[in-house]
């Protein structure tokens, strides 16, 4: 069996103290020479050896480390978010510890005491289902900061959040100028904070119109592409001329029933979405949706947690990003 490379064996190989090794490798590097921290550092690299974590962690009181619960990996949405994430958390040398809840509270809260004894020295919390008083409850009894992203309902501390009340809006105008009053939304079964501010601006968009949206055009389903395919044949019997599906898994789903109903997109119905997946641009046809910037919320969110882990006095920290419509070719103009 190989025998694992320790610190000594690197001081040794370098012929410096092994003190000298330890401050180097956390960071301390300023009070010796270039050569030094080089030769170091190279050695490192050749000799194969990596700091154990639990001693750096007790010398930097810091495991650099940051929790992020969402409640879906498989979300598109939330893969590009978590690439923001790991890009900025890289670049300011934190590692994220990235946990998918699958909607379960049981796994929420699972995960959320995993981080806390795990010693996370701060959480990013996009939430569906759990309480935000245990979270709260739970992180700042044990001095861990944490940030909620759009999904989790309104508390007094940092958050990035995207204007879904406007997306909705957005998409009820575009529909509303091609001449669609009599639309279906299918949403979620249990709508989450943006989710519902969302459907807010949609709805309000064809109030304005004078020609609201009567709540039986109203469906609930999972909030997937199977979730969408399953409501396709109830949406159709309202006959109406557009569909929203609120996010684009649900409208990705709808065209596989549109189709199966023998029917197409857009010459017999309409369809929208909203997030801006990319599979939404590789569909037929290339679906109508609103953008949003997951990917910026990511870098934005990660800054913001890393922010308060390291000056933890700071202001609240709020950022709300814009979200614009991505008009392609699902949505047919009606004639006057």
């Amino acid at each position: 069996m190989t025998k694992k490379v320790t610190i000594t064996d690197l001081a040794a190989r370098a012929n410096v103290s092994v003190t000298t090794v330890s401050q180097i490798l956390n960071g301390k590097s300023a009070r010796f020479s270039s050569k030094t921290v080089e030769k170091v550092k190279q050695l490192q690299k050749e000799m194969g050896y990596v700091p154990d974590f639990n001693a750096q962690s007790l010398i930097m009181k810091s495991g650099r480390t940051i929790g992020v619960l969402v409640p879906n990996i498989n979300n598109p949405f939330f893969s590009r978010f978590l690439r923001g994430i790991e890009a900025e958390a890289i670049k300011q040398d934190y590692i994220p510890l990235i946990f998918g809840s699958n909607n379960s509270q049981e796994q929420e809260s699972h995960y959320l005491f995993e981080s806390v004894r795990r010693a996370a020295d701060g959480m990013i919390i996009a939430s569906a289902v759990s309480d935000i008083n245990y979270i709260d409850n739970i992180l700042k009894q044990n001095g861990i900061p944490y940030l909620l992203i759009d999904q989790a309902p309104v508390v007094k501390g940092d958050r990035v959040e995207a204007n879904n009340q406007l997306g909705g809006g957005l998409l009820a105008d575009y529909l509303i100028e091609n001449g669609h009053t009599n639309v279906t939304v299918v949403c979620a079964e249990k709508p989450t904070l943006n989710l519902q501010e969302r459907l807010q601006g949609f709805l309000a968009g064809f109030e304005k119109n004078g020609t609201p949206i009567p709540e039986e055009n109203i469906i609930q389903t999972a909030l997937t592409k199977k979730g969408g395919y399953d409501a396709a044949s109830q949406a159709l019997q309202n006959h109406s001329t557009a569909i929203f599906g609120i996010n684009d898994e649900i409208a990705i789903g709808l065209y596989r029933g549109i189709k199966e109903a023998g029917l197409t997109v857009p010459d017999d119905i309409s369809v929208v979405g909203y997030d801006d997946i990319d599979l939404g641009e590789y569909v037929y046809p290339k679906l109508t949706t609103v953008h949003q910037p997951a990917f910026e919320m990511g870098t934005h969110a990660a800054q913001m947690i890393i922010n308060r882990i390291e000056n933890t006095d700071q202001p609240i920290q709020k950022v709300s990003l814009p979200v614009h419509l991505v008009e392609r070719q699902s949505v047919q103009k009606l004639s006057s």
